[in-house]
């Protein structure tokens, strides 16, 4: 049988996906999330079944990395552009030598027991409640970041994941890398001696999207599922499909997609939590578009009860031909009494030592994110975890948390114990720390 003959019909596809959608639309969210499934753990020579849901961009490496794997196999693709199937069935095919199911509707493929895991790779404003859902529905949980399109709602992955005892990734895959493992045990281990402050860096060349008309989703599009939680806007392909990443709606801005590596990783080096005070500013000074996420932010984050005399970290947001530092123009830079360390890549850094900046250890080697993964979900067991999704919730609100300084042009005053800004409704308001959603598409309130 050819690959052709082995596709469902669009006819088929139609009826299926418009059955389910009207199906979930009369039981409201509960048809997913009243559910918990609890399984068995999994063995070590057990099949686990993952649902890709979001298979454009970075799903794509989803589907690569997780079809490659040894008892691992890649049952379902979703998405809600149906035009994207044919070519990730066959390359999921090509891999691993079975075709995947498809869906539009992730509610559906949670609805599937023979699912162990979801590998999400959605557009930022599906990330919670997707992740919540399928905790709920005893579902284990790689979620690409930022984790949270704000803080409230990375809270409440967190609390998900305690609830239902599932095993959540964060995509901070910098955190598998051997050669940063090794450069944070060196800061450990004093080589800088004491280090006071780490400064990120995200200079990342990006264009102008341009103003694309407003007009009626291609057929092919289920718009409405796209929209999930956020509120109605019209179509335009200036939303779907990556541009979203600078709509305040669906993206959080550089700073939020390739940022929020780099600040992990700063906040990982600093070993600190959340901060007690953050001072941002910035704007658009570049391209009159539609984009509203602003496209140069310098943010610094203090933390005073970190060491003897607190730590500092600074992060530097640009998206035009830059200066690079000692070869990076996106990594982080951590300075210490006796010396600097330069992290340039995902997996290499370099140290300068002393006064004549003496070259000192080195190295550069990778790790497998996915593989970290899929061993903690055999083993049950979230501490094995590189990047486990409470880290991903710290590193993602700091994000947030320079959006919200940048907005406000406010120098703001943060509690780490209740995660909510200091007499500042404002900052603490709906527009900022929680979105309104779209019923049926509601983050809950796990606790």
């Amino acid at each position: 049988m050819s690959k052709k003959a082995k596709n469902i019909t669009r006819k088929d596809f139609i009826t299926r996906s418009t059955m389910a959608t009207a199906a979930f639309t009369a039981l409201g969210p509960m048809a997913v999330t009243g559910r918990n499934l609890i399984k068995k753990p999994l063995g070590a020579n057990d099949r686990i079944n993952v649902a890709v849901v979001g298979i454009r961009g970075r799903g794509r490496g989803h589907i690569s990395a997780f079809a490659n794997m040894e008892n691992v196999r890649v049952k379902t693709l979703c998405d809600i552009d149906e035009r994207l199937f044919d070519e990730r069935l066959d390359m999921a095919e090509e891999i691993q030598g079975t075709r995947p199911g498809v869906e539009t509707d992730i509610r559906r493929v949670l609805d599937d027991p023979e699912i162990d895991v979801i590998s999400d790779a959605t557009p930022n404003h599906w990330h919670s409640l997707s992740t919540i859902w399928a905790c709920q529905a005893g579902k284990d949980v790689y979620v690409e970041k930022p984790g949270s399109h704000n803080i409230w709602e990375g809270r409440k992955m967190v609390e998900a994941a305690r609830k239902y005892n599932r095993v959540v990734q964060h995509g901070t895959q910098i955190r598998s890398s051997e050669g940063i493992q090794e450069a944070i045990q060196q800061i450990r281990e004093g080589l800088l001696g004491e280090v006071y402050m780490a400064r990120g860096l995200c200079y990342r060349w990006r264009g102008d999207i341009g103003k694309k008309p407003i007009k009626p989703a291609p057929k092919e599009v289920h718009y409405d599922l796209w929209l999930g939680p956020a509120q109605y806007v019209p179509y335009s392909e200036s939303r779907v499909h990556y541009d979203w990443h600078w709509q305040w709606e669906f993206g959080n801005g550089d700073i939020g997609n390739q940022g929020v590596h780099q600040l992990d990783l700063a906040r990982w080096g600093l070993d600190v939590g959340l901060p007690s005070r953050v001072t941002s500013m910035g704007g658009m000074f570049l391209w009159d578009d539609d984009k509203t996420v602003p496209n140069v932010i310098n943010t610094s984050y203090f933390f005073p009860d970190a060491g003897e005399k607190g730590k500092m970290l600074v992060f530097d947001t640009r998206p035009w031909m830059t200066n690079d530092e000692k070869n990076a123009k996106v990594g982080v830079i951590f300075y210490g009494s006796e010396g600097y360390m330069v992290i340039d890549s995902y997996n290499r850094y370099k140290t300068y030592l002393g006064r004549d900046e003496e070259p000192g250890p080195e190295n550069d080697a990778g790790g497998d994110h996915y593989a970290n993964f899929i061993e903690a979900v055999r083993a049950r067991d979230r501490h094995l975890l590189t990047a486990e999704i409470y880290e991903g919730h710290l590193s993602s609100a700091l994000c947030h948390m320079g959006l919200i300084a940048t907005r406000l042009n406010k120098n703001l005053e943060f509690d780490p114990g209740t995660e909510r800004f200091i007499g500042d409704e404002d900052a603490n308001s709906s527009i900022y720390m929680k979105r309104q959603y779209r019923e049926p598409f509601v983050v809950p309130d796990v606790v």
